[in-house]
């Protein structure tokens, strides 16, 4: 995980300083009359979407629930940057001053290779047409299948919606080698009946690293983000098909739904395991017979048999009952409401429920 964290760090600067090459002074106004979106993200309430530190230690023979939940955490962390990362490209692009279609040629500072941006009006993709299109390719890379397309995004302007589809490599060919399949989607829409706002985050292709060394590496995500005044509701799934369980089976999806609220940074959550090959809507499946503390249980029993008494599992596992609550130094308890101001979020998670974990798994991303 640790390189993911690196990626993502260096992928935000990418998308920083992407454009520099064209820039027209050192420090150029933003144009209020271009016609990109100035959103194209939900913010995710700390309590939910990083590892915060750690409260005061729990018994020695009970799981702590920061570890419990970490690896959660950083997932939808990884979601959220993906559309950072969209979020300062197209800071970088709106310096350029597209109010209208256009086409440009530029080198970027980034691996000098020249780049590609075209606009045009009235473009079709997923089933839908669009009021707009913006690609950016990579010239030298535009023989290759994905037309060495960096970034392709179309937008509607009222209200604001669009698709945001970002491949790394193609934007950044000295750094980001290794992630040649690597992908991402952002569908963000202000035109919800039950939002303000809301964010789709795909991501697919990302290198698997040897399990032996990262044996909890991401392969896919996908997440949903909607917020309605300062309550955040996400859920989704990421995948890992490396990760082993006590017992050595590998492969499982983190599969979580969360509430948060953005002004509080408080958070709930609930959190499932189930195999990544598993052909499975139902949330009752996925957060019930799959949750955390069922599944470690299940796990214990079936490698120590009788050895391990129910008493000393509970004890072990007592971090695990759902859902998590959270704040912004991290969790706070499990299974039991620690006080009213949880209520309004512990209210959302019935109605959230995570994706099938397969379709998950087997997730691709493509261009236009």
């Amino acid at each position: 995980m640790k390189k993911l964290v690196l990626y993502f760090l260096s992928a935000l600067i990418t998308a920083s300083l992407f454009l520099a090459g064209c820039t027209k002074d050192d420090t150029p106004e933003i144009n209020d009359g271009s016609i990109l979106p100035q959103t194209f993200a939900v913010d995710i309430p700390n309590a939910i979407s990083h590892e915060g530190g750690k409260k005061s230690a729990t018994e020695i023979d009970t799981l702590k629930g920061n570890d419990v939940y970490e690896h959660l955490r950083f997932f939808i962390r990884v979601g959220e940057h993906g559309a950072e990362i969209v979020g300062e490209l197209l800071k970088a692009i709106r310096l350029y001053e597209i109010n209208e279609p256009m086409e440009v040629t530029f080198e970027s500072d980034d691996d000098g290779r020249v780049k590609h941006l075209v606009v045009v009006e009235n473009s079709d993709y997923d089933g839908r047409s669009w009021e707009f299109q913006l690609t950016i390719t990579d010239v030298d890379s535009e023989g290759n299948e994905d037309g060495g397309k960096a970034l392709q995004l179309f937008w509607d302007r009222d209200p604001i919606r669009g698709i945001a589809l970002l491949k790394p490599s193609n934007i950044d060919d000295v750094n980001d080698g290794e992630m040649n399949d690597a992908m991402f989607r952002i569908d963000y829409s202000e035109d919800d009946p039950f939002y303000d706002a809301t964010m789709m985050v795909y991501v697919a292709g990302l290198p698997m690293p040897n399990p032996l060394e990262e044996p909890y590496a991401m392969k896919a995500m996908k997440m949903f983000a909607g917020k309605k005044g300062d309550i955040i509701d996400v859920y989704g799934n990421s995948d890992h098909p490396n990760a082993l369980l006590i017992s050595g089976n590998p492969g499982f999806n983190w599969a979580f739904v969360a509430a948060g609220n953005e002004v509080k940074d408080l958070g709930v959550a609930e959190v499932g395991l189930p195999p990544s090959n598993l052909d499975e809507p139902s949330r009752s499946k996925l957060l019930g017979y799959y949750g955390i503390g069922e599944v470690f249980e299940r796990e214990i029993k079936a490698v120590w048999g009788g050895l391990i008494s129910q008493s000393l599992i509970d004890a072990y596992l007592y971090n695990t009952a759902a859902p998590g609550y959270f704040d912004s130094h991290g969790f706070v308890a499990a299974g039991t409401s620690p006080g009213s101001e949880y209520d309004e979020l512990d209210s959302r998670l019935p109605d959230l429920s995570p994706y099938n974990p397969k379709e998950v798994g087997n997730l691709s991303l493509s261009f236009k």
